[in-house]
């Protein structure tokens, strides 16, 4: 404490030492005195903008008092300007940690062993590898990503119904198989989720594996076509293998109209092919399906074949609609949880966005973020967002499902024989 009272005193006298002032920057860090370390580097900083050094140690005060939002802020700011400097990657490695985003973390530590292959830390390489490998790969099988996620309906805000849809069809199954059993019923089966984008069908998908602790995989459009004759039924066929050997497993197919566009509307007999294929995955009439959650997601349903519909394959049609105003709350609470914010009314701010989808939610608030950003970097000094800052973010964007909803629109109006496009009507209050 008495060298810390001697570097103040010096500093009286020689205010823009910054030799002075780091060490006594040091010297408050060492002792445990982060905050006031943290005042003492944002003055050097002033100075020293460019000192790769002062910016690790100025994020490192905020993440010992575990202020890990404001460290993220401060070293996200300054990521592409110190470009690869391992340090700062290593410390914004471990804020990740700290906040628990797995993915980003790994993502970060990725990016320090690209810097420096040779680098090692127990504590990281504990968390983060499986042998010699990133966690990420833990469960690769013949090249296919197969994951165990670790969110839930918790992590989802509002979409009760549609949570309750898929616990009676997927959920309560797997919890109570001897009940099922006693009715002929198994667990397994399809669920076709369909809406405007960036309403949370993937997640959703991810969330209902995590709700079971089952395995997930997700299948996109690359994953399947192929130019040549006969490799995109064996890439299917692989995929549903795949889920076999790791079951429970929820198989998502995203943009699953691509895949099983109407065959009526085909010209080329390789396309009907691959659906023919699928279709037979589906019933698993060679294999068996138990245990596998087979998912789907659409912005078109109108485009998927009709056998698809079938019992026993995606006989269960369910509408992912907008956010209501209490899910949008619940939306803006997760996507601005850990994140530096002040006098925060997320009911305003739910009431503003009406027919945002959560992904609309999601690029408000880093459009936010990023003009915050902006800021911090001409000023040295970041700031918490408010509902002013986010306000103004709202204003420049249009709710991306306006468009889906006038396409939708028409065939619910003029295409809707049996009423699978009811939810869409009553949505619009256009059901009588």
């Amino acid at each position: 404490m008495e060298q810390i009272e001697k570097l103040r005193e010096a500093l009286l006298y020689s205010p823009d030492n910054v030799t002075l002032r780091k060490l006594l920057a040091e010297q408050l860090a060492t002792h445990g005195y982060y905050e006031e370390a943290a005042v003492e580097y944002k003055i050097i900083l002033k100075q020293e903008p460019d000192s790769k050094d002062v910016v690790v140690a100025f994020a490192q005060c905020y993440y010992k008092t575990g202020n890990y939002s404001m460290a993220s802020v401060i070293l996200e700011s300054h990521l592409d300007k110190f470009n690869g400097y391992v340090p700062l990657l290593v410390l914004y490695t471990r804020v990740l940690l700290a906040e628990g985003n797995i993915q980003k973390a790994i993502e970060a530590y990725q990016s320090v062993l690209d810097a420096e292959p040779n680098f090692r830390d127990d504590e990281l390489d504990r968390t983060l590898r499986v042998g010699n490998k990133l966690e990420f790969d833990e469960f690769e099988d013949d090249n296919i990503f197969v994951e165990r996620p670790d969110i839930s309906f918790a992590d989802i805000g509002g979409m009760e119904n549609v949570k309750k849809e898929i616990d009676l069809k997927i959920i309560a199954p797997m919890k109570f198989p001897e009940l099922y059993a006693a009715y002929g019923k198994k667990a397994g089966g399809g669920i076709l989720l369909y809406g405007p984008p960036g309403c949370g069908k993937t997640y959703l998908a991810k969330a209902t594996a995590g709700q079971i602790n089952s395995k997930f995989i997700s299948v996109g459009i690359s994953d399947i076509l192929d130019m040549w004759i006969g490799n995109s039924e064996k890439n299917l066929h692989d995929i549903f293998e795949t889920a076999r050997r790791n079951k429970p497993c929820v198989l998502f197919f995203d943009e699953i109209d691509a895949l099983g566009a109407s065959r009526s509307d085909m010209r080329q007999t390789a396309g009907k092919q691959t659906i023919n294929q699928f279709l037979s995955e589906l019933d698993g009439l060679s294999s068996n399906n138990d245990d596998i959650l087979v998912l789907g997601a659409t912005n078109a349903p109108w485009h998927l074949d009709h056998a698809f519909r079938r019992p026993g394959r995606f006989d269960r049609i369910i509408f992912v609609s907008p956010p209501d105003e209490k899910s949008r709350e619940e939306i803006f609470k997760i996507h601005l949880k850990g994140k530096p914010v002040e006098n925060i009314s997320f009911t305003n701010l739910a009431m503003m966005t009406d027919k945002f989808s959560g992904a609309d939610i999601k690029a408000v608030i880093d459009q936010a973020i990023e003009e915050k950003l902006t800021e911090a970097m001409i000023t040295g000094i970041p700031k918490p967002l408010t509902n002013k800052d986010i306000g103004r973010s709202v204003k420049k964007h249009v709710p991306t499902t306006q468009e889906w909803f006038t396409r939708a629109r028409n065939y619910a109006l003029y295409s809707n024989e049996a009423g699978q496009y009811d939810d869409i009507l009553n949505y619009l209050k256009l059901k009588k």
